[in-house]
């Protein structure tokens, strides 16, 4: 692939078209048809472009060339795809049953079956128009995935159709023309791109965008082009080194280079919030090697030879896309610092990352029949983890629908009208919990296509689903395990079933101990001085209270060892509860992270007891000779301190922020932006403002604008405990260090308990720079199977001070 920006920009900014003739078309198809079948394919590729240049004569298109050149067009990307010659004739053939007298019969007796069912394919799928999402969810849709139930390379043709179009759509009136490219933006090029076929996703994405906003196409455009010498001189110094090192290390390699396409780089900068200027990862290197083994032996060259960042590291060789995609992905520092993406990938990866779906259907000899089994032909990852689109790509084709395209997969519609994919033998208790979990748990009965049908029943293609539901249901039965199919279905009724089972733990636990402090005439436990059990629940190692008494309840806790805790509790409670004491062993200086308004500059360090984070609201106390210590506004100490007149404002400081202007930064009042949200800087004369990026006061504001940025998280690191719950099993703590060292993040100390249910919960001590940090890890963790709670987590540092305070009562 060459590094060229013209050749990148070449089929986007108007170079001038050239006539595609079935001359071009049949030498495409002879470079990959295996020698023997040559002639066959191409006696049935001249009869079908005869039958379409007869049947489309006199036809012209709106830029006045002959309609046959469509055709010849359509069928050349895909003989680029390398498909099978039944497909190159469909697309020679597919608008002649909608636009000409020929019908869908003389196609089958002249063509065969393989050809005209292709064709009819297409020609139902020809009023796909989006007027609205409805539209699309109950009819378009139903069709798209009626066909690709049958045949992919129905959909095939519709793309390269729908590509080719893009290119002259300028000649239509605007209001379809924008119509026409928004469809595009929100179906065809989601649909390219989860087909794996990313050449044609970046076309389709680039020509939309190129007629809705043809201003800013041509100034991204221009830009690249303006730019293409100093980054083909990156390019080159890059490959060259790169070339050198694996040399060097003995792995062969083909290396190619190129840049992003415009529209992803428009996404950048709106995704960023930065100008043009500021965008600098655009370059991409792919190095292809022979096998997965050199993969990683690439990987480590190229992590030996440049400064690699941590977060963008991806494996998607041992984790694949769910469009079957492999490759390991890596980014580097190169020459000036830019970053650079490098792709690594054996020559087999590359094919299907280049053909995406079609490399399935590529044409092989003793294959002409098309007969092979369709599941055999796909080699895809069932997408199985999220369960509602994303709110923010909520309209598009792929995350709406989320298919797999599997034959082994069934499309049922809600009486809305809704495409819903499931595996085969999945019965209406998988629909109902995939719709919502409380769905399922008081769902009562189904109608399929408007009659009753027993919860077992096998959900069938076409069927329209009816979930009925009562609140006075009295939630899943035991064997609702047995008639369900999907694991997510399974893990929600056996949640259903823990947790009425704790309930009942619980309730027990509770009389338990009751019973045990009227003995002892302590009254009832919400009698109980202080916080209660919740400081004994710590130290025995449960999450809250309520599952103490569950423990209690279902004898993994003794009364006896509940009622000596709280004992222990009250002989420490005044020293657990001490305010602030004047020599905390356990904070760091971190002079540079918070700032105390009004007193001056003084020593400020984080507090143990609360853990704050640049994000979180925090107050400061002043300590005796040591400073202030700073406290996240809600930490107990805070609440309970007996010299309140010690408190202090304080705030995190502008040391946080970096701008490019050498001036003081302060953070804007109206709109308080916090590490972690997209921010904007306005100079002034008392130096620089900083305000969240939407802030309607900021924009209003005279001055410069300024770039400015969070300086890196990591810079100075806090300790945060991650508090994770889970039902227990084979991998969960692997895949929970995994998820933690993907995010580039260190784990300073670690805790696992597991109950006798087999319910795990981990205390997790890591490093971190900032609540937005913070949250971005939380959220990956809870996407972990069996996990089902992720909070942040005090009451160890809570519980280690009641020990210390009991170590020192007793002089040790």
């Amino acid at each position: 692939m060459p590094s060229s920006v013209t050749a990148t920009l070449a089929p986007m900014v108007g170079t001038g078209r050239t006539e595609t003739t079935l001359d071009d078309l049949l030498d495409e198809v002879r470079s990959y048809t295996p020698a023997d079948a040559v002639p066959a394919a191409e006696r049935l590729i001249r009869r079908a472009a005869e039958l379409a240049e007869r049947a489309h004569d006199g036809q012209r298109r709106l830029t006045g060339e002959p309609f046959v050149q469509h055709p010849i067009s359509v069928a050349l990307m895909l003989a680029n795809l390398h498909l099978d010659p039944d497909t190159v004739a469909a697309a020679l053939l597919h608008d002649c049953v909608e636009d000409t007298s020929v019908d869908i019969g003389t196609i089958r007796s002249r063509f065969g079956s393989g050809v005209a069912e292709l064709v009819d394919g297409v020609t139902k799928l020809d009023d796909i128009t989006v007027v609205s999402l409805d539209d699309r969810q109950a009819q378009n849709l139903r069709k798209v995935f009626l066909a690709m139930a049958r045949d992919i390379r129905v959909v095939l043709i519709k793309l390269a159709d729908r590509l080719h179009n893009l290119q002259t759509a300028h000649v239509y009136r605007p209001e379809k023309r924008e119509r026409y490219a928004s469809d595009t933006l929100e179906i065809f090029a989601p649909l390219a791109g989860r087909l794996g076929i990313e050449e044609w996703r970046w076309q389709l994405e680039d020509h939309a965008f190129k007629l809705l906003e043809p201003e800013r196409y041509r100034e991204i455009a221009s830009w690249l082009l303006a730019e293409r010498a100093a980054r083909e001189d990156v390019v080159q110094a890059v490959t060259g080194g790169l070339r050198d090192a694996l040399d060097t290390a003995g792995t062969d390699a083909l290396i190619q280079s190129r840049i992003k396409h415009v529209y992803s780089i428009e996404q950048k900068t709106q995704r960023k919030n930065v100008p043009l200027e500021e965008v600098y990862d655009i370059l991409a290197v792919r190095v292809i090697v022979d096998d997965v083994h050199d993969c990683y032996s690439a990987l480590g060259v190229v992590h030996g030879a440049w400064r690699h960042i941590p977060a963008e590291f991806d494996d998607y060789i041992s984790a694949p896309k769910e469009n079957g995609y492999r490759s390991l992905h890596t980014a580097v520092l190169g020459p000036d610092a830019r970053p650079i993406e490098i792709q690594i990938r054996t020559h087999e990866m590359h094919a299907a990352s280049e053909y995406g779906v079609a490399a399935h259907w590529r044409y092989k000899a003793g294959d002409h029949d098309g007969e092979e089994d369709f599941s055999e032909k796909l080699a895809w990852v069932r997408q199985i983890l999220t369960w509602q689109a994303d709110e923010e790509t909520a309209g598009s084709f792929v995350d709406a629908v989320k298919t797999d395209f599997f034959s082994d997969t069934v499309f049922v519609f809600t009486p809305r009208g809704e495409i819903k994919d499931f595996p085969a033998g999945s019965t209406p208790l998988d629909f109902a919990y995939r719709i919502h979990t409380d769905i399922g748990h008081t769902c009562i009965g189904a109608k399929v296509n408007g009659r009753l049908v027993p919860l077992e029943y096998q959900l069938q293609n076409g069927d329209v689903l009816e979930i009925l539901t009562s609140s006075n249901s009295q939630g899943p039965s035991r064997n609702w395990v047995s008639l369900v199919h999907t694991a997510h279905a399974r893990d929600k009724i056996r949640q259903w079933f823990k947790r009425r089972q704790r309930a009942e733990n619980i309730e027990s636990g509770k009389e338990l101990l009751e019973r045990e402090l009227r003995r002892l005439g302590q009254g009832r436990i919400s009698q109980l001085p202080g916080e209660g059990l919740q400081p004994v629940a710590a130290d025995l190692g449960y999450r809250d209270v309520d599952s103490l008494l569950a423990g209690v309840g279902y004898g993994a806790t003794t009364v006896p060892q509940v009622i000596n805790r709280l004992k222990l509790t009250e002989e420490v409670e005044e020293a657990d509860v001490e305010p602030l004491p004047a020599e905390q062993p356990s904070v760091r200086d971190v002079q540079p992270l918070v700032r105390v308004l009004g007193v001056g500059n003084l020593l400020t360090r984080v507090a143990s007891c609360c853990n704050p984070l640049p994000g979180d609201e925090i107050v400061g106390f002043i300590t005796r000779g040591h400073g202030i210590s700073v406290h996240r506004m809600n930490c107990a100490n805070v609440q309970n301190v007996r010299e309140p007149e010690r408190l202090v404002e304080v705030e995190w400081g502008g040391q946080l922020v970096g701008a490019d202007l050498d001036l003081p930064i302060r953070l804007g009042a109206c709109c308080k932006p916090r590490p972690g949200m997209k921010i904007n800087g306005i100079a002034a004369d008392q130096g620089i403002e900083v305000h969240r990026s939407r802030c309607r006061a900021g924009s209003r504001l005279p001055g410069a604008r300024v770039r400015v940025w969070w300086i890196d998280e990591t810079s100075q690191l806090l300790p945060v405990q991650i508090l994770i719950q889970a039902d227990d099993r084979e991998g969960l703590t692997h895949d929970v260090t995994g998820v933690i060292r993907d995010e580039g993040l260190n784990i300073t100390s670690a805790n696992v308990h597991t109950n006798r249910q087999r319910q795990a919960t981990m205390r997790i001590t890591v490093g971190m720079g900032s609540v937005g940090q913070m949250a971005r890890l939380m959220r990956r963790l809870e996407t972990i199977p069996s996990v089902y709670s992720v909070a942040r987590d005090t009451a160890g540092v809570r519980r280690n001070r009641s020990r210390e305070a009991a170590a020192r009562r007793n002089g040790q």
